[in-house]
């Protein structure tokens, strides 16, 4: 009787056992097959980025910060609901906070801009259904702008890539009263404070006349100006689905508190019908699509998704 009881009882007993370990398991995810602990997955991620920390008190703290990232990533892509995804890129242990603060530096001026009668593609009754600027040689190669806020600046491939924020008509000005600017290669971007080297400042590659402003909060004027040439905008780029974006159509969530500057290189439509803005970021071309992000186009909102439409503008030979 004895030895018929334990085995009647050994099913329950191994379900009790499996339901016991269940917890431990659920902390572990998948990674190249393999079955990881979120501390193992940490170290893995470490090490790709060589990621260093002061101290096992800041480990233990950017632990905890990859751990709340990495979940929220696995669930966004889980829930499968947008037709974008995400990734555990090399900003995985930062907050959005931090982020937000090192990465994004544009800074809206007091006054909006507002629709002008001088805007040069107005009379273009018809444009291409798609362009990719890339293909035609316009766009120079992707970069990092570092820990500074100096987006809007390689938003308008300005030599001078300052510091601490600012706005692209900002450095369109600088290279019309600079007379010019010097090349990549003559004057590399450093990411550090300073002054300028006003030798190698006055190195000109290329020239510049002057610039001007799309019609603000109007996505068929920015169409237009995109189909002739590649355009500085403006974004909302504050939201953690924006720092770990992967691919696909980013279709939100964001709004129109606009920090972000970023170029516009052509538009298009995904092979789901959704149209798209394609635009070139920099933050290096491990985030996103080799450091470029597809933004849906032709929402139901003036300003366009995250406020592309609000701040654009170009420059003129």
């Amino acid at each position: 009787m004895a030895l018929a009881f334990t085995l009647q009882k050994t099913p329950i007993f191994l379900a009790l056992l499996v339901l016991g370990m269940w917890p431990s398991q659920a902390n572990c995810r998948t990674l190249n097959g393999e079955v990881f602990s979120m501390s193992e997955r940490h170290e893995q991620w470490m090490a790709r980025h060589g990621r260093t920390y002061e101290n096992d008190a800041e480990k233990q703290r950017r632990f905890l910060i990859f751990k709340d990232n990495v979940e929220f990533i696995e669930t966004f892509n889980n829930a499968g609901n947008r037709p974008y995804k995400l990734s555990v890129n090399e900003y995985a242990d930062q907050t959005n906070e931090e982020f937000k603060a090192s990465r994004n530096g544009y800074k809206r001026p007091f006054n909006s801009k507002s629709s002008q009668t001088s805007f040069r593609y107005e009379t273009m009754t018809a444009v291409p259904s798609s362009i990719d600027w890339r293909k035609k040689g316009a766009v120079t190669p992707i970069k990092d702008q570092g820990q500074c806020g100096c987006c809007w600046a390689f938003s308008a491939v300005a030599a001078m890539e300052g510091l601490r924020g600012g706005l692209m008509d900002n450095a369109f000005e600088f290279i019309v009263q600079n007379k010019g600017l010097a090349t990549e290669a003559n004057y590399p971007y450093k990411g550090v404070d300073g002054t300028c080297n006003k030798n190698k400042e006055a190195s000109h590659a290329a020239k510049l006349t002057g610039y001007e402003d799309v019609p603000a909060n109007s996505e068929k004027a920015l169409l237009k100006a995109v189909a002739n040439q590649p355009v500085s905008v403006a974004i909302d780029a504050s939201g953690s689905a924006f720092q770990f974006y992967s691919s696909g159509v980013f279709t939100g969530d964001c709004g129109t508190q606009l920090d972000h500057g970023v170029t516009t290189v052509g538009y298009g439509t995904a092979s789901d019908g959704t149209k798209f803005w394609l635009v070139k970021n920099s933050w290096g071309s491990s985030w996103g699509e080799n450091g470029y992000i597809r933004m849906q186009r032709d929402v139901d909102a003036n300003e366009g998704l995250c406020g592309i439409a609000m701040e654009a503008s170009y420059p003129t030979a």
